[in-house]
């Protein structure tokens, strides 16, 4: 993520009233906003512009906002995505952090909260970008804090900004065990509102993609009544 894009938020919403308020909201803190009315519109303003985080509706015609994530994800693992949900049902946050939604709101929802999401989103990814503490290895894992990439075997591992943030504080204090309401507060970097099972739904990305076999973790620990610890010297 260069300079040039770092305040270009992009907002995927099919209701015109919705999706002008967030824009008004962004643009009164300084950030450079497109608008997209469908998932197959958005997915095309990723493609052509500077982009670093996507607000996404669920339901859109066309394509779903699942649908829409997973292709970001294929094609811009590193953008950030915040979905917006009409529903205050579990099932429709956790199955868009499954598809690797950074955070989630539900609507109705308050303007200044998700400016600061947005914000917040926004810092972690500049934190990552600008971080020149070189290379770090553990195991066969590695890594890179300036060219913000991680490898495993020597492969590199495409991770979501969230899950890379996860990662680097596991891999920076290797078998710490953290609360999930510590990794709340030092990943999401706010009070964040809502329970702790976006913590749980990245994990499991995230083992999803580490581990031999993600029934079994060897690597990130689950510690039973507190949180995870990153685990791979335990042995």
């Amino acid at each position: 993520m260069n300079k040039e894009r770092k305040n270009n938020i992009l907002i995927i919403e099919d209701e015109d009233s919705i999706r002008k308020f967030i824009r008004i909201n962004l643009e009164r803190n300084n950030f450079t906003v497109f608008e997209a009315s469908s998932g197959e519109e958005g997915i095309e303003i990723v493609r052509k512009e500077n982009v670093n985080v996507v607000i996404l509706d669920i339901m859109l015609p066309g394509i779903d906002g699942y649908e829409v994530c997973k292709i970001l994800r294929k094609e811009c693992a590193q953008i950030g995505i915040i979905m917006l949900t009409a529903k205050s049902q579990d099932i429709d946050k956790i199955t868009g952090l499954e598809y690797g939604t950074d955070d989630y709101m539900a609507k109705p929802f308050n303007p200044i909260e998700l400016v600061l999401r947005v914000k917040s989103l926004v810092r972690r990814m500049e934190f990552h970008l600008h971080d020149k503490s070189g290379v770090e290895s553990d195991g066969p894992f590695k890594i890179d804090s300036y060219a913000r990439k991680f490898y495993k075997d020597g492969r590199e591992i495409e991770l979501t900004p969230t899950e890379y943030s996860i990662i680097k504080l596991f891999m920076e204090n290797s078998g710490k065990a953290f609360s999930r309401d510590e990794i709340l507060n030092i990943v999401w970097g706010y009070d964040f509102v809502g329970d702790t099972k976006i913590v749980d739904v990245n994990i499991r990305r995230l083992r999803a993609k580490l581990e031999d076999d993600p029934s079994d973790p060897q690597i990130i620990d689950t510690v039973w009544g507190v949180g995870y610890r990153w685990a791979i010297n335990k042995k």
